[in-house]
């Protein structure tokens, strides 16, 4: 058996330097060494051997183990070291060429004039109060004013996910769950802004999916001159110092008296660009605050709007058509 395990110490030697890959040399480990390995099978033979050769048998197999995993061990670093160094000769990097340029990106112009819009009513001392976009029809309208008859529902065309259920239309939803949640305390002071989603066919113009902002302030003595300060307020630091505004009657379900705010264009005359109002009592007295005590006012416009204006956009469907050559006119907003 002795003259048996030596011969398989000479195959395996001569057959382990000359292995020439890393492959060939993991087959050769299970070939000799595994535990089905020749080794293992020349052991198995030593049942019948003799009390006396048995522990020279085991010496010597343990000795050819040893140095065949030694012999593997060396030759797995050498084929390692000879895979490196071609992998650099093969890879090598010219350092003369010229460096690919890094592309710079940029904030999307909603989201700049989001955030430019909350800075603006964050220093008039609003916080930013955020609600569900999957809404119940309670906080979408009724707590607003609108009846489950009333027409003006027409006018907000929804997704329904069920009768009771849908997307919300205005981020107004927001403002019952707010004065319901600080139960009767004041002040009241908020912006929501946030996506929004009316059955809308898409033009220039209109969108299914747009983004609003709306504001409300509850407060004893709150009055509509303080409306139309903060509204003036927002508009020059937003479009310019000199801008002008107006006010015209209009009519919202929760707001009462109601207007809407226009700016003044040079070239194109008056814009509108926002609705606003006292807040309808009814809407107070749902979200537990006496209308005799509390007033407050609020307004809402699309922040894809503001950025048209200002920007001179004259069709909404840029702003989600991730058109690079639309969108790298603002990488210095």
């Amino acid at each position: 058996m002795q003259k048996r395990l030596n011969e398989l110490k000479i195959i395996a030697e001569t057959k382990i330097k000359s292995a020439h890959d890393l492959n060939t040399l993991k087959e050769l480990k299970v070939k000799f060494l595994g535990k089905k390995g020749e080794l293992t099978s020349v052991l198995r033979g030593m049942g019948g051997l003799s009390p006396e050769e048995r522990p020279q048998v085991g010496a010597l197999a343990n000795e050819i183990r040893n140095r065949l995993e030694s012999l593997i061990s060396s030759k797995t670093e050498e084929l390692e070291e000879e895979k490196l160094e071609k992998q650099l000769r093969e890879q090598t990097v010219d350092v003369t060429l010229p460096g690919l340029p890094l592309t710079v990106g940029a904030i999307h112009p909603l989201q700049a004039i989001w955030e430019q819009m909350e800075d603006i009513f964050i220093g008039m001392g609003f916080e930013v109060a955020e609600g569900p976009e999957v809404e119940t029809d309670k906080y979408n309208f009724e707590m607003l004013n609108f009846l489950k008859e009333h027409p003006a529902r027409d006018m907000q065309d929804s997704f329904y996910i069920n009768p009771e259920i849908l997307l919300r239309t205005h981020t107004s939803s927001v403002q019952p769950r707010t004065m319901l949640a600080k139960e009767g305390e004041v002040p009241v002071r908020i912006i929501c802004p946030g996506k929004v989603y009316r059955r809308d066919s898409d033009d220039a113009t209109h969108s299914h999916q747009f983004m609003q902002i709306e504001g409300l302030v509850v407060d004893r003595g709150v009055s509509m001159s303080e409306l139309k300060g903060v509204l003036l307020t927002f508009i020059q630091k937003m479009f310019g110092k000199e801008t002008e505004i107006r006010l015209r009657p209009s009519f919202f379900p929760f707001t009462e008296p109601s207007v809407e705010i226009d700016i003044y264009d040079p070239q194109k005359g008056w814009l509108e660009i926002l609705g606003a109002g006292m807040v309808h009592p009814r809407v107070l007295e749902k979200s537990g605050y006496n209308p005799e005590h509390y007033t407050g006012f609020a307004f809402g416009t699309g922040i894809e709007r503001i950025a048209m204006l200002k920007y001179g956009i004259d069709d909404i469907r840029h702003f989600y058509n991730n058109d690079l050559r639309f969108l790298r006119q603002f990488q210095s907003e």
